[in-house]
């Protein structure tokens, strides 16, 4: 008990920093909300409100569980697809760029890579997504290459972060017989990061389902595009039923993902 009271009184004194950390805080927060200006309810505020919370409980079922074309579950399918093509573009776009960014494989040069990923990141989500539209016009592909290319900053700096921590001894050896920096890749970095990268690919997924749900908004496919118009035209019920397919399948992904990503990383 004497050591814990001890040890207890030797603690850090940082009461200072404390005071100082919490200060800056209390100042950011009061000028955010200054910042803010809330104009409050419009007239029929209060009514759309009620009208959408019964509409959480009291859907539009045939759309929810039909099975035809522009009902929940094939523009759920559609979103699903969208998701994963653009996850699995966005994964291998991001590979170069990891690999060109790790401190331990291209050493001070690793600027230039985290520069042009910091700049793919910074892109507005959408910003890129109204670009492709008007580049390829609007549909599902269009969501997938959105998907893909807003996908490669994350990505990369999470593969970043599992590069940089791979065991250094194995590229020392390979440093020692001479390998260059592709057989370093191949031989020494590659074996150890294959759980890993997996995991950090499913973890990607999971948000761009959910993404991939807000593009159709814009014109990219998915279900977005039934959400925002039965939104516009007051149709609440078609969109809670387009918001509960969401929910339902969300739910499903981030179970299994979760499962699979626990056993990726833990063997």
């Amino acid at each position: 008990m004497d050591n814990i009271l001890l040890a207890y009184e030797k603690r850090p004194k940082n009461h200072f920093k404390i005071i100082l950390s919490l200060s800056i805080i209390l100042f950011l927060a009061i000028w955010s909300v200054a910042g803010i200006k809330y104009p409050g309810l419009q007239d029929n505020g209060r009514q759309i409100a009620a009208n959408i919370v019964k509409s959480l409980v009291n859907p539009t079922w045939e759309i929810l569980w039909s099975l035809e074309s522009y009902h929940v579950p094939m523009l759920m399918f559609e979103t699903i697809g969208i998701a994963f093509l653009g996850t699995l573009l966005g994964a291998v776009l991001a590979i170069p760029f990891a690999f060109l960014t790790a401190k331990n494989i291209v050493g001070k040069f690793s600027f230039i890579g985290s520069t042009i990923i910091t700049t793919i990141r910074s892109f507005p989500f959408y910003l890129v997504a109204l670009m492709f539209v008007r580049v390829s016009g609007a549909g599902p592909m269009t969501g997938t290459l959105t998907i893909g290319v807003l996908s490669i900053g994350m990505i990369s700096k999470l593969y970043i972060e599992v590069i940089e921590d791979i065991d250094p001894g194995i590229i020392q050896a390979l440093d020692a017989m001479g390998a260059n920096v592709f057989q370093k890749i191949r031989y020494g970095i590659i074996p150890q990061l294959t759980a890993s990268m997996i995991s950090v690919i499913i973890y990607r997924f999971e948000i761009n389902v959910k993404n991939a749900t807000v593009l159709g908004i814009v014109g990219a496919g998915g279900i977005g595009v039934t959400l925002i118009t039965a939104m516009s035209a007051g149709r609440y019920r078609d969109a809670t039923a387009a918001l509960w397919g969401i929910i339902i399948v969300v739910l499903i992904i981030d179970y299994f993902s979760t499962k699979l990503r626990k056993k990726l990383v833990n063997g």
